[in-house]
């Protein structure tokens, strides 16, 4: 078994993906442990998802920082003060800056409701819909200096279904990121991501879930 990797999540809002990695490390999926939550939003569901599990959280208010690399600054100071190790962005609706990054070179992961480099930025459901594409999906990747940009780690496809809207689209959408977050995580847990530029390299491990993830079966009817 791997050795638990150190997470830190920085959240906005819900934090349906932080429950979704709280739920893969109770299961034994990710050999990980949440050292910290951070959000920049004191009213944040995730703070009292965080409270629940006994995950130490702390509220960052970028309201109070002149600069964003200030703010950075204070985030970077709580991260290793946790000896965080790895970075989940998990609906963090802030800009990162070099600072952050620059603490923690390559280990900034984020999420995406789309199959990056297709449907960057906000609504990405919604530009999906309006393209007329057949498929999307999630992508997590590194987070570099570019919105949605950096090396891409995992990709998932989301057939979009004839009678899907916005909110039917995202749901089933979500439903992969919470499955595909956990086993990105799990990818660097295991230290098996070499990354090169912009290419990724997963070092093979031949497990049933690897295969199971590159190859994941389109559902054959919309998911209530």
């Amino acid at each position: 078994m791997a050795r638990a990797l150190r997470v830190g999540v920085l959240l906005s809002g819900s934090g349906t993906n932080l429950q979704a990695l709280i739920d893969a490390v109770g299961a034994g999926r990710l050999d990980a442990r949440i050292a910290v939550v951070i959000s920049n939003e004191p009213a944040a569901q995730g703070l009292v998802r965080a409270a629940r599990h006994g995950i130490p959280s702390v509220t960052i208010s970028h309201r109070d920082f002149p600069t964003r690399q200030e703010f950075d600054a204070k985030v970077v100071e709580v991260l290793r003060a946790h000896d965080v190790e790895l970075v989940a962005l998990a609906g963090f609706m802030r800009l990162v800056t070099p600072v952050l990054l620059a603490a923690f070179p390559a280990r900034v992961l984020n999420i995406h409701p789309a199959l990056l480099p297709a449907f960057p930025g906000l609504h990405a459901e919604r530009q999906a819909l309006a393209s007329g594409a057949r498929i999307t999906g999630v992508t997590v990747h590194v987070v570099d200096e570019h919105t949605d940009h950096g090396p891409i780690i995992l990709q998932v496809a989301v057939p979009i279904l004839p009678d899907d809207d916005e909110e039917r689209l995202h749901a089933r959408i979500q439903l992969q990121e919470h499955r595909a977050y956990p086993r990105a995580i799990q990818l660097f847990a295991e230290g098996r991501v070499r990354i090169d530029g912009r290419r990724v390299r997963i070092d093979e491990a031949g497990t049933e879930a690897d295969a199971a993830l590159a190859s994941p079966p389109f559902p054959a009817s919309r998911t209530p």
